[in-house]
């Protein structure tokens, strides 16, 4: 009697599916840990030139470089949180005071603006009609400001509040460290068998793309919260170095900066300081923000020769989709197509022009 064999189209579909369904149960255990896990991946991807000098200061011995490197984030990170949070809290209650302060006398233009033929009446005009009705103005003023802590708090939710994630990250951190480049390794080996030699391609292509994104991100930021904290300070803004590391973080997103500064600008001309506001406003648009047009597009074009539209679409929507971590998720992710793209164009190209 012959052997019943099974059929190799039914053999692959098994095979098939019960990966797929494996994948699919793996992906939902892993799911409350993917944001954690791509914080360590980012971390780990920024301080790896550190690791490499530490690596070679221990002689070698990857765990003890692995431990290091994680102490040092977890005490970067968590004194910087820490720090930030106490100042945020002392100027919120600040801004809180100076806010009830202005509800209670009513908003008024400083005296030399008042005084500009024309354009002094009408502004105190309409700052008389949006402050006209106090109860109205203070329940506006409310309302916005619960939106917008709601909206900090989404965004910033994923590192700064939930301490148990932020600890994984950690966690995750050290094992990056230890273990990344054998990871590395052994994913370009599984692509090899999948993709062919062109595999070596992908991955420079891929690596050269992710360090333009992420250094220009952080480079263009941090320029403009010093830039901006410099600014602060010579402008006699109380806390300076707190505003100035909210200038970098906002101005992660192209385009953000002005926001802080802005604010801050008019803020400083409504409470009558207006060489203060003024120096300030004309700081920050012909110092600030230029670095903004200057030093991002030169890290990531001059590196990747990646579209700065791409970079800003990739911001955005990530930040849309993913929250904070979408800030450096969103552009890697579409400067990793733009490089699969322009390689697989220089594949395709000579085959046709062979033809």
């Amino acid at each position: 009697m012959p052997e019943r064999t099974t059929p190799r189209w039914l053999h692959r579909t098994v095979v098939a599916g019960l990966l797929g369904a494996l994948l699919l149960v793996g992906f939902v255990v892993m799911r409350p840990f993917l944001v954690s896990i791509a914080w360590a991946a980012i971390l780990v991807y920024v301080s790896w030139p550190l690791h490499v000098r530490t690596l070679a200061l221990l002689r070698g011995h990857r765990a003890w470089a692995a431990l290091a490197m994680s102490g040092v984030l977890t005490l970067t990170l968590g004194v910087t949180l820490l720090w930030l949070g106490l100042l945020l809290r002392g100027e919120l209650i600040l801004a809180f005071r100076e806010v009830t302060a202005l509800l209670q006398t009513g908003p008024h233009l400083p005296e030399p603006i008042a005084r500009i033929p024309l354009l002094g009446p009408w502004l105190q005009e309409r700052l008389a009609e949006f402050g006209g009705d106090r109860a109205a103005l203070k329940l506006q003023l409310t309302e916005l400001a619960e939106q917008w802590a709601g909206r900090t708090l989404r965004i910033l939710g994923d590192v700064g509040v939930n301490a148990l994630l932020f600890g994984v990250a950690l966690v995750t951190s050290f094992f990056l460290f230890r273990d990344g480049d054998r990871l590395l390794e052994q994913l370009r080996r599984i692509l090899q068998g999948l993709l062919g030699e062109r595999v070596d391609g992908y991955f420079n292509a891929v690596g050269d793309t992710t360090r333009a994104v992420v250094y220009g991100l952080l480079l263009a930021a941090t320029a403009q919260g010093l830039m901006a904290g410099l600014g602060y300070w010579v402008a006699g803004v109380k806390a300076p170095v707190f505003w100035g590391a909210a200038t970098a973080v906002i101005a992660l997103i192209p385009f953000g900066a002005p926001l802080v500064w802005g604010s801050i600008g008019l803020w400083l001309l409504l409470q009558g300081q207006l060489g203060a506001g003024i120096g300030l406003l004309l700081w920050g648009g012909l110092a600030v923000s230029w670095i903004d047009n200057l030093v991002r597009p030169m890290v990531i074009s001059g590196v990747a020769d990646i579209p700065f539209l791409l970079v800003l679409f990739g911001v955005m929507g990530g930040l849309a989709a993913f929250g904070l971590i979408g800030l450096f998720v969103g552009p890697v992710v579409l400067a990793v197509l733009l490089a699969l793209w322009r390689e697989w164009a220089a594949v395709i190209e000579p085959a046709a022009a062979g033809r």
